[in-house]
């Protein structure tokens, strides 16, 4: 009987833009809401251009989708630049470098931008905690590979 196996392993290209602001501060915060917001915008287009082909009209991608493109690409890449700050800012704060930061940059995190879309205090309480639980376990894991 025929046997075969695959042997090898897959990596993805590796892109890495550095901007030097003068501060590590700042160059974490813009390097995180540059990669994040990136990704969002691609997460958007290829979202439209499902829809578009899924239509079949011939509609072509225009000015909506783009705009649609850098709200998602701006809001995404805020949050991940407020997180990344966040968490390199009480880093520096508490001199140590574990999980414990990520939940409370995620926490941080998660309560501001529930305030800045005017949520009650019971829903910025249950997103400042889904912040930190979403941060802690992405840390987690990342640790774990």
């Amino acid at each position: 009987m025929p046997y075969s196996r695959f042997s090898g392993s897959l990596t993805s290209p590796k892109v890495d833009v550095v901007i030097d602001m003068g501060n590590p501060f700042l160059n974490l915060t813009v390097d995180g809401f540059l990669k994040i917001g990136a990704v969002a915008a691609t997460r958007a287009a290829a979202e439209d251009t499902y829809h578009i082909l899924q239509k079949g009209k011939g509609r072509v991608f225009g000015l909506l989708q783009l705009k649609k493109m850098c709200k998602e690409g701006a809001y995404w890449g805020t949050v991940a630049g407020l997180y990344v700050g966040t968490e390199y800012g009480v880093e520096r704060i508490r001199g140590k470098r574990d999980w414990k930061n990520a939940m409370i940059g995620g926490a941080v995190t998660g309560a501001i931008v529930s305030a800045a879309n005017n949520n009650k205090k019971d829903r910025i309480a249950m997103d400042a905690i889904t912040g930190a639980a979403v941060a802690t376990a992405a840390e987690f894991i990342n640790y774990l590979t």
